[in-house]
């Protein structure tokens, strides 16, 4: 059975990672609300990588202390979102989202629902926000935090792990003034990652249509 091509050109990963920071922008405006304060995100870059390579790199990058929110999506593509941050910049996320005066037996509790909340709004929104310009629709699971290396976090049934790979980007994030880094993984098949690949170069398409048809400025 021939395997789908999912190499991306240069001006497909350009327009790929534009529609991420479109997304992610759009769920920075929606945490503004919520947190009351100056939000930022961006994604300078966007990769795809071997399933087995983004666990390492994370390892690398940041060690095995991570904490990440979790969502399934399908629709006209498939796979597992995680929105992944080391333990010490989940934390400082918390105290942005909720305060410093935490009470330590309050924490968890509180750190388990601002990295959801967050989680969430950044994942659906960066999702959606694609979905939407590729004129198509996603369907999300409910949030899940979980706790571990990049291993753990990126755990996956067999199939998709053996023959898939990961669209990984990686994320400047600052709340009220704190720098915050972390990652987005979406863990797709191959079957998933071409038909995400084939919109992609749709939406070029019309983007470039759209620029041929525009009238020119006046002299």
């Amino acid at each position: 059975m021939t395997r789908p091509d999912v190499t991306l050109s240069e001006i497909e990963r350009d327009a790929l990672t534009e529609l991420v920071n479109i997304g992610v922008s759009r769920a920075a405006a929606s945490l503004r609300k919520m947190v009351g304060g100056e939000v930022l995100l961006s994604v300078p870059s966007v990769e795809v990588i071997p399933h087995a390579t983004a666990a390492t790199l994370i390892a690398e990058r940041e060690g095995e202390d991570l904490v990440a929110v979790r969502q399934d999506f399908s629709g006209a593509f498939r796979g597992r979102a995680l929105l992944i941050f080391p333990q010490a910049n989940g934390l400082e996320l918390v105290r942005a989202v909720v305060g410093e005066d935490i009470p330590p037996e309050d924490l968890e509790e509180m750190e388990r629902e601002a990295l959801t909340e967050t989680g969430n709004i950044i994942l659906n929104g960066c999702l959606a926000t694609m979905a939407n310009m590729l004129r198509r629709s996603l369907t999300m699971s409910l949030p899940e935090v979980l706790r571990g290396d990049g291993r753990v976090l990126l755990d996956y049934p067999r199939e998709t792990v053996e023959a898939g790979l990961v669209l990984f980007l990686y994320i400047n994030f600052s709340v009220r003034d704190r720098s915050i880094r972390g990652y987005i993984a979406m863990v797709m098949d191959l079957p998933s990652l071409a038909a995400l690949k084939l919109l992609v170069g749709d939406f070029i398409d019309r983007v470039m249509d759209d620029d041929m048809e525009a009238p020119l400025p006046s002299p």
